[in-house]
């Protein structure tokens, strides 16, 4: 078996390609939510995406205590929440000040984790969220206003990390893919409520389809999977600052397509956000004091 800080380091890389295909949909996401609402979009995504993990997963949904399957079910929710308000913020304010406020989850995850779980939170987790906001904020203001988008947004970074603490809290290596089945059939649940009284209309040509099987296939059902997985091996708030890179996976998308020039901004804050990962990274080997995953989840 792989040793603890192999699984961990496993699970690190997991989530960094899981930031990566969330940095790889802007574009994406952009194009078709101009040609389709976006409440359709999100409901038609999650709906392929619980479709497929039920056909896949079955099994290990029926093999779920009932408590984790309420706990499935309840995370779902709250990331499917999570999604909408970030949609409807990022309908009222920039695609930059949406990415970076939305990346306050990394903020708001280790004080859940204080104020929900009584998690000792180390000095250096601490000073990583200090690196990664400050490099948040280097590469996606230019200056912001605080109106109803922001709040949304603000809202829906709350959502992530509630989402983020209370995966790290119940899900176990052993039943990734049963959890991560539930939560997107809840999500896909939200979703739809989302379009009631008309209901979801598809996507509108064969680009539109591409993108949708794109966002539900590999950014939806299978970064799903790789979170519930990697979240059984890591603490929550480690979690989050890893996956604050996803504006740097995004902001170098945009410059190796051409949509953006490559700036100091970019540099000094991708820089940043690298530097806030690679402390969490060095917790393990100076014996920090945070509980590791396991030990946390036996607290239950």
């Amino acid at each position: 078996m792989p040793s603890t800080r192999s699984t961990t380091t496993l699970a690190t890389l997991g989530l960094l390609a899981m930031t990566a295909v969330w940095g790889s949909t802007f574009f994406l996401i952009k194009n078709v939510v101009a040609r389709m609402p976006v409440a359709d979009f999100l409901a038609v995504r999650f709906v392929v995406a619980a479709l497929v993990m039920l056909v896949l997963f079955f099994r290990q949904v029926f093999r779920l205590e009932r408590r984790q399957l309420l706990r499935g079910l309840l995370l779902g929710v709250i990331y499917g929440v999570g999604q909408l308000l970030q949609t409807w913020g990022l309908s009222r304010i920039a695609p930059s000040v949406s990415g970076f406020v939305t990346g306050m989850y990394v903020v708001f995850t280790p004080l859940l984790a204080m104020m929900l779980l009584r998690h000792r939170t180390p000095g250096v987790v601490w000073l990583a969220v200090l690196l990664a906001t400050a490099g948040l904020a280097l590469l996606s203001l230019n200056g912001v206003s605080v109106d109803l988008g922001v709040w949304l947004t603000l809202a829906s970074a709350l959502m992530y990390g509630l989402h983020i603490v209370g995966l790290g809290q119940w899900s176990r290596s052993g039943e990734a893919f049963g959890m991560s089945a539930v939560q997107m059939v809840a999500i896909a649940v939200v979703c739809l409520l989302a379009t009631v009284p008309h209901g979801p209309t598809l996507p509108p040509d064969r680009a539109a389809w591409f993108a949708v099987l794109y966002m539900a296939l590999i950014a939806g059902a299978g970064a799903m999977l790789m979170q519930t997985w990697a979240q059984s091996h890591m603490p929550a708030a480690r979690a989050a600052i890893v996956m604050t890179t996803e504006p740097v996976f995004a902001a170098g998308f945009a410059v190796a397509f051409g949509s953006d020039a490559l700036t100091w901004r970019m540099l000094v804050g991708g820089g940043l956000v690298l530097a806030a990962m690679y402390t969490v990274e060095l917790m393990p080997r100076r014996g920090d004091g945070e509980l590791p995953a396991e030990a946390i989840h036996h607290e239950v």
